[in-house]
């Protein structure tokens, strides 16, 4: 039986051969706080707010290590948002409503469920490359952006399985995968940059479209998805909105830059180029929309006419972004695009 002199014994014998627990002193010393530095020092992949070592290589060159490069408000509460909001292709979509549809409908379905499927795997992609650039410091960043992948995959698994359920297929993709998403996105090396052409322009034209979802759906299962995808895209403009929000406040010198992204994304959502927007002009998804909202081909040009209140309102939306971001002087100063300007004047 142990006694208290037995331990006391063998806590000194310990304490002779070397055994030392001064190292949880620490725990008292370094208490993890809030604030978030503004220029990362951490070159070690040490987790944010651990106890930094001397002895470990300095192997992590992160290219984005100053917090206004990245930063964005709220990615906390975003992030447990994204995690309790998830769901499954293979359990939540109610599969078995579908039934065979006309083929003109089907076709139109197919083409634009691989256009979601293309459009989704440069979501996911090009995100993921600015995970391992980034300073473990800014975890929040890093945890949203992998939610965001997360949920990108499961689109882009949800909208091949569509594809493939009724006799359809995968269609023609985008010729520009590359632009599929706010027009050169893929090639994007600043993280400002990526987020304006990815969140602000592209995952927002595509977001109206899942809002919209219901219009283009024949059945329980397309209604679920596009409704199961709007709520995941959502979170994902919100951290461009917020991002630029951020800068807007704390890197006021950067908002020309800004600018001349939105320019670039405004003039692809206005003519249609690269690919970016479903519902734009002359476009394979626009013509496959067409049919889907008109109710089939010999319906196109009452399906054209619903498509042209669709730009409206993804303009409108746009507008709304740049309003909460911060960024609606545009509007006002003759800067924006003028073709979305008459659209927007046209949904008002």
């Amino acid at each position: 039986m142990a006694t208290v002199d037995n331990r006391t014994a063998y806590w000194e014998q310990a304490r002779e051969q070397g055994f030392d627990l001064s190292w949880l002193s620490q725990l008292e010393e370094h208490v993890a706080g809030q604030d978030v530095e503004e220029v990362s020092a951490n070159n070690t992949g040490r987790v944010q707010g651990s106890i930094p070592r001397n002895d470990v290589a300095q192997f992590g060159a992160y290219t984005f290590r100053t917090k206004s490069e990245v930063w964005a408000y709220n990615l906390t509460k975003l992030y447990e948002e994204f995690i309790t909001r998830q769901w499954s292709s293979a359990t939540d979509i109610p599969w078995e409503t579908i039934q065979p549809l006309p083929d003109d409908i089907e076709a139109a379905q197919c083409q634009l469920a691989t256009f979601f499927t293309q459009v989704e795997f440069v979501a996911s992609d090009v995100p993921g490359r600015f995970l391992s650039t980034m300073s473990p410091d800014y975890q929040e960043v890093r945890l949203a952006l992998l939610a965001q992948v997360m949920d990108e995959s499961r689109h882009l698994d949800v909208f091949r399985k569509r594809a493939l359920s009724n006799g359809g297929g995968l269609m023609r993709m985008t010729d520009s995968v590359s632009d599929v998403v706010g027009g050169s996105t893929d090639n994007a090396r600043e993280f400002t940059e990526f987020s304006s052409r990815l969140h602000i322009t592209g995952e927002g034209n595509v977001l109206t479209l899942f809002r919209l979802g219901e219009m283009m759906a024949y059945n329980e299962a397309e209604k679920t998805i596009y409704r199961r995808c709007a709520q995941d895209e959502a979170r994902h403009v919100a951290i461009g909105v917020l991002h630029l929000r951020y800068m807007n406040e704390f890197a006021p010198e950067r908002r020309e830059e800004i600018h001349c992204y939105l320019d670039e994304g405004e003039t692809r959502q206005s003519s249609g180029a690269g690919g970016e927007n479903p519902a734009g002009r002359n476009q394979l998804t626009s013509e496959a929309l067409a049919v889907l909202l008109g109710g089939g081909k010999d319906k196109v040009d009452e399906g054209q006419k619903i498509l042209m209140a669709i730009r409206q309102r993804q303009t409108k939306e746009y507008f709304q972004r740049l309003k909460s971001a911060g960024f609606d002087d545009r509007i006002h100063n003759g800067r924006v695009n003028p073709v979305l300007l008459e659209q927007y004047k046209a949904a008002a």
